[in-house]
């Protein structure tokens, strides 16, 4: 039985991962590939750790405990997992296992120097690095030395940040276990790490070699600064060479020391050229191996490369899959949409299916193709000009890149472009378009609602993806695009004329207050309406106080039981039946919408109870129309007092017209596709139902996991692939972990762009002005709609704002995003209401601290932390 003990590093490889755990299965599928030189040695299994935690049955009851706490609680943990260490380090190791351990050690030689390293089976994953988690000893000699090492390296399993790490990223500590490797020591004259991707950039295409002398530990603890290498197509295209004062060496009877290194040779570099290539060429051998790019630990003994350690860069943002060698640039589609959250795959899906352009998945988020688009002159400046008024970040990027001669192709004009940007759309401002619009779509939506009913099964896929072409049809209507364009480019000619003529910056900011049919302004306002309802009635706002514990579906019962409780019911109810498709990242369908979870909504109805006065959303839309209207003369007198002033005037009215006739209609189709959107998924979600009932699946939500081609063959088949799903499962959640770039190249390369700006005081953060006028105040930093507390003269400082966050502007004073551009749903709201905004602010929610006091520049983009 002993065998099972024990298993020599050439015995295994990397599908050994639950007996030799990630850095053992790795070192065994290393010490497979032709050519890679990895130092000898045998792995101590997972079977030896569950033999010894088996036997100190005290574990168990502290496991459940650990199991209770809250990751936060940094005390609890540390003195849980300290017992625990001290329980497993004390124990005596079982004589069998012991003896299997030395018989190894006599095999490669008992008195030789070894490293003994932690091997958990949650490490080196695809999904989790766990990089730096448990503990590696280096140059141990002796059988006595080398099995208490053994034990420390199962006790590194219970480190408080290994604990933590665990708990945080929702592992049961009972699922990991811990292997150990334990491989002969080698010398090295230098040592390092090698990414096969640029680990910044993302670059599939560099690699960057980190070198030091000595030991590889004095990189890893920081001692020193390595020298950095680049290496682009089989040379060196960088390097910085670092003054490298200190090396780890180790010591003959044992351990490791820290040494000077002499003056003469700390700036030498710690590897030529030559063999940086080479080493680069063995990285290249091993990423083919295992499928993807490789964080790699090399040392170099007698100018040859030894590998001690390779895992997966788990920080890449992954490329879209094309099937050919070309060069592609994508642009997000997630910034443009206000949603830079991973999607499901059925999410995914659905909103390719119904999109009016292909797009392509990476890390859970959709990206656009540009690449035919800026390979022609005039279609190169169009796409530029719409992302530089989009997002300017988006437009730097593609000119970073464009700026590479040789990455986007070039091809000639195709014909004469499109018409001229900021050419007014052909249609006459006239209110009753609009109002022919929004019918248009309220009938095509009443249909699907009716057709639908009666469909199910693989009859219900026929009829959706019908459905889908109807979506199409509707939103590419010309009437729709040409209503959209109206509103905005009016906006830009107010914008650009009247700084020109009047020296004003963004003075349709104002002009564009109060507009009328505007979905998603409204949606904020009848939230105040509601709380309007409920202000007068003590016991639901005490009921609501403590809703947290009321499950979604009994919320609204409950609420009728009280007194003045069905007028608040009816209210909330009236306000899903008009808003209730909406929800947070509502352009993944498989988010839970506002009517599935109607409490999401209970903190801002709160917040409207106690911050505003009866009546409230009556007048605040009526002095932000007294306020444009005041705008409006201003402006036209001032124009009237300029050469040619009459003629000025005239050509601003006409426009500010144009723009309050269709600003608003910006936000309806949204409102549209996200209205169709909870028809497709309630019908799906009736499909779920069938297939739970019928065993196929353990529960609804399983379909989420699934795109909608492969939902219709499970329906149609009645059969799932179980794996399939967990995969996804676990896919989903490492994405969360990924930050999407706004552009991405097929070789991998996150381009981030950059404000080019000089006109900002030193230390400011720099954005995109979107909404005029300069505020300051507290700073609320909420990352979640459902956790908003708000005080009146807060400033909301978010990731990104799509339109279910607009309930929450009508209570704040000012807006910081992320992500955002000139006509994207947050600038648009904010602007009906008068907010000062600044969008595009890069990190600002880690940046700004909640609670500081802030100033929002909304008129030039900068946001400045106050003392």
């Amino acid at each position: 039985m002993t065998e099972r003990y024990v298993l020599d590093l050439q015995e295994v490889d990397e599908m050994q991962v639950a007996v030799v755990g990630g850095k053992g299965a790795h070192l065994g599928g290393l010490s497979r590939i032709e050519g890679i030189r990895v130092p000898g040695g045998f792995c101590v299994t997972t079977d030896a750790f569950r033999r010894i935690m088996a036997e100190a049955s005290s574990i168990d009851d502290r496991l459940d405990q650990l199991s209770r706490l809250n990751p936060d609680d940094q005390e609890a943990i540390g003195t849980l997992s300290a017992e625990i260490r001290r329980t497993i380090e004390g124990m005596a190791i079982p004589g069998d296992l012991a003896a299997a351990i030395t018989r190894a050690l006599a095999q490669l030689g008992e008195q030789a120097a070894y490293a003994v390293r932690s091997s958990a089976t949650a490490e080196d994953l695809p999904t989790a690095s766990f990089a730096g988690q448990q503990d590696t000893y280096l140059n141990v000699v002796g059988p006595a030395a080398i099995l208490q090492h053994v034990s420390r390296c199962w006790a590194s399993l219970f480190t408080e940040r290994a604990v933590t790490y665990r708990q945080r990223n929702g592992i049961d500590h009972r699922t990991v276990h811990m292997a150990v490797v334990v491989q002969q020591m080698v010398f090295p004259h230098a040592a390092g790490i090698l990414f096969t991707a640029d680990p910044v950039t993302g670059n599939r295409k560099v690699a960057t070699v980190d070198a030091g002398f000595g030991l590889g530990e004095a990189l890893v603890s920081g001692l020193v600064n390595p020298d950095v290498f680049k290496v682009r197509h089989g040379e060196v295209v960088a390097k910085a060479i670092a003054a490298k004062q200190r090396a780890v060496h180790a010591l003959p009877a044992g351990g490791t020391q820290e040494v000077a290194i002499d003056s003469q040779r700390q700036e030498q570099p710690a590897l030529t050229d030559a063999q940086v290539v080479r080493l680069v060429q063995l990285g290249r051998r091993i990423e083919a191996h295992f499928g993807r790019p490789q964080d790699i630990e090399w040392c170099l003994v007698d100018d040859g490369f030894q590998i001690v350690q390779s895992r997966p860069i788990t920080t890449l943002f992954p490329i879209p899959e094309t099937g050919d060698q070309e060069n592609h640039v994508y642009v997000s589609v997630g910034h443009g949409q206000m949603m830079t959250d991973p999607m499901k795959p059925l999410g995914l899906s659905v909103w390719q299916l119904t999109a009016m352009v292909p797009m392509h998945e990476a890390g859970g988020r959709l990206f656009v193709d540009v690449t035919r688009r800026l390979a022609s002159p005039a279609s190169r400046a169009g796409l530029l000009d719409a992302m530089g008024r989009a997002d300017p970040l988006i437009r730097d990027a593609l000119e970073t890149v464009l700026d590479r001669d040789d990455f986007a192709p070039s091809l000639p004009d195709a014909g004469p472009g499109g018409p001229p940007a900021g050419a007014s759309a052909p249609i006459e401002t006239d209110p009753a378009i609009v109002t022919e619009l929004i019918e248009r779509s309220q009938v095509s939506i009443a249909a699907l609602e009716r057709d639908i009913r009666t469909k199910t099964g693989p009859a219900l896929f026929d009829f959706l993806l019908e459905a889908f072409e109807e979506h199409k049809r509707v939103l590419g209507d010309p009437l729709n695009l040409q209503a959209i364009m109206a509103g905005m480019e009016a906006t830009w000619w107010l914008n650009d004329k009247l700084q020109e003529w009047l020296g004003e910056k963004n003075a349709a900011d104002t002009l564009t207050l109060s507009a009328p049919d505007n979905v998603t302004s409204e949606m904020g306002l009848a939230l105040l309406d509601v709380a309007d309802v409920i202000r007068p009635q003590p016991e639901v706002v005490a009921f609501l106080q403590g809703v947290e514990y009321v499950e979604d579906d009994a919320f609204l019962d409950e609420l009728a039981k009280l007194a003045g409780g069905t007028e608040a019911r009816d209210a909330i109810e009236a306000y899903l039946d008009r808003y209730g498709m909406r929800c947070v990242g509502e352009i993944d369908i498989t988010r839970p919408r506002w009517r599935e979870r109607p409490t999401t909504l209970v903190p801002v109805i709160l917040d409207n109870v106690r911050n505003f006065e009866p009546g409230a959303a009556e007048r605040r839309f009526e002095q932000g129309r007294q306020k444009a209207q005041k705008k409006e003369q201003d402006v036209l007198s001032r124009l009237r007092a300029l050469p040619d002033g009459d003629q000025k005037a005239d050509e601003a009215k006409r426009m500010i017209d144009r723009v309050r006739t269709f600003i608003g209609y910006r936000e309806y189709p949204k409102y549209g596709i996200v209205s169709r959107s909870f028809v497709y998924k309630q019908a799906l979600l009736e499909e779920a139902e069938r297939l739970v009932q019928a065993n196929v699946l353990p529960e609804k939500d399983d379909i989420f996991y699934l795109t909608f081609q492969e939902l219709h063959d499970v329906v149609r088949s009645n059969q799932v692939d179980d794996q399939l799903i967990q995969q996804r499962k676990d896919s989903f959640r490492s994405y969360h972990a990924l930050t999407p770039p706004r552009v991405l190249t097929s070789d991998g390369e996150a381009v981030t762009g950059a404000y080019r700006r000089d006109d900002v005081p030193a230390g400011a953060l720099i954005g995109l002005p979107v909404s005029a006028g300069t505020i300051e105040g507290r700073a609320r930093v909420i990352l979640d709609m459902a956790e908003a507390v708000l005080e009146a003269g807060d400033i909301l400082v978010t990731t990104f704002t799509d339109p279910s966050w607009s309930p929450l502007f009508v209570g704040v004073a000012g807006l910081v995003t992320e992500v955002g551009g000139l006509m994207t749903h947050g600038a648009v709201i904010a602007r009906e209401y008068g907010l000062p905004t600044v969008v595009g602010v890069e990190q600002a929610t880690r940046l700004i601290r909640d609670g500081q006091r802030i100033r929002v520049h909304g008129t030039d983009g900068y946001v400045e932390i106050l003392p």
